[in-house]
């Protein structure tokens, strides 16, 4: 197991001449060995661990010119949706697109945005937007483009080979996977980008602590085994749940139903853990259900060995404005799940005792 340096300062030998690290704000070795880690998982040159993901965006954020015209995704995390309309909102000018949809991109793109941001599987709707065609439209442009790669982790995922420029992650989710850590990360293979967002970070402070970065390296010791089991029961989840009665629909990008599975397949090596699925009913059937599961912890978050399970519109959506989060399809009776490793059939039973108390109200 990798040391963890839990130090804050180095000596040097004389003054200004150090060994690579003077302050742990600006490098640390844990953190280090973590980068070099990330940046040989996504295929990169560079890797930059931050205190969060939100911190991590806000990072790129600050890096662009002012005024800047940013294209994203319309159906995106809440947290990320917060921080461009609340915080950045002044700094840049942001446009929210259905990036699905190729032909709305190019005319977003003919705009000429400083960069357009991906969120591929989208939260909560899992919408699949075509890496490579999107990055090659781009080029065209001189667009850079950014992918949150969270959903499917680097074992499933390389935007990066698809030709995006960027790759940010929540540590917090699968990368670690035990959901004991906070952070961020990004990778890319552009140095011009990676030195902006590295001298903004070490002005600005928002680093990893040395434990945390030795925490996600243990975790990802497993990231392989643990996004197979993920796979796995969520594949088996999402059949048993498009079959039941209750539910209205399932979107899971490893169902022939869900509307880019033929995109999935082509630039995903699997198709992840999370799930969402309308059950019949509205707002009060939702908190019934919740209020019912066991197994599946009601909680954000997501991407851990646990399997927990929210209602977006009251939980990680809420930020969003009602009007939007349904105009995107965040209706109250949208549950999203987040599939762990434990034993898949306890996970229906669970499921299916909850979905049993919904025929007690009246």
């Amino acid at each position: 197991m990798p040391p963890i340096f839990q130090t804050s300062t180095y000596v040097q030998k004389s003054p200004g001449k150090h060994l690579g690290y003077e302050y742990s704000r600006s490098h640390n070795p844990t953190r280090t060995r973590l980068e070099t880690n990330l940046a040989a998982l996504e295929n990169a040159k560079y890797a930059l661990v931050t205190a969060s993901g939100l911190s991590c965006m806000s990072l790129i954020m600050h890096s662009l010119p002012k005024g800047s015209k940013v294209v994203c995704g319309d159906d995106v995390y809440g947290g990320t949706y917060r921080l461009f309309t609340t915080v950045f909102n002044d700094l840049h000018e942001f446009n929210f697109i259905n990036t699905t949809d190729l032909k709305s991109v190019e005319a977003a793109l003919k705009e000429k945005p400083a960069v357009i941001w991906l969120e591929t599987p989208t939260n909560p709707m899992l919408k699949v937007s075509d890496i490579q065609k999107i990055a090659q439209m781009a080029k065209r442009y001189k667009v850079k483009v950014c992918v949150d790669n969270t959903f499917m982790s680097p074992y499933f995922q390389n935007p990066l080979n698809l030709g995006a420029d960027v790759v940010v992650h929540s540590l917090t989710k699968y990368i670690n996977g035990h959901s004991d850590v906070v952070g961020g990360c990004m990778m890319t293979s552009n140095k011009s980008i990676y030195n902006k967002v590295s001298t903004l970070q070490n002005s600005m402070g928002p680093t990893q602590s040395p434990f945390d970065s030795w925490l996600v390296l243990r975790g990802i010791k497993t990231l392989a085994i643990r996004m197979e089991a993920h796979q796995k029961a969520a594949l088996k989840i999402s059949k048993w749940l498009e079959s039941h009665p209750q539910v209205e629909s399932v979107i899971y990008p490893g169902l022939k139903s869900h509307p880019q599975h033929r995109i999935a397949k082509k630039q995903m090596s699997g198709f992840g853990g999370m799930i969402t699925f309308f059950l019949k009913g509205g707002l009060r059937e939702s908190k019934r259900f919740l209020e019912q599961v066991d197994l599946f912890a009601l909680a954000e978050s997501l991407g851990g060995v646990e399997s927990l399970i929210e209602h977006p519109a009251i939980m990680t959506h809420a930020s969003v404005p009602k009007k939007i989060r349904e105009e995107i399809g965040i209706q109250d009776n949208l549950i999203r799940l987040s599939v762990g490793i434990e034993n898949v059939n306890d996970l229906i039973t669970d499921l299916d005792f909850a979905f049993k108390s919904l025929k007690k109200i009246k």
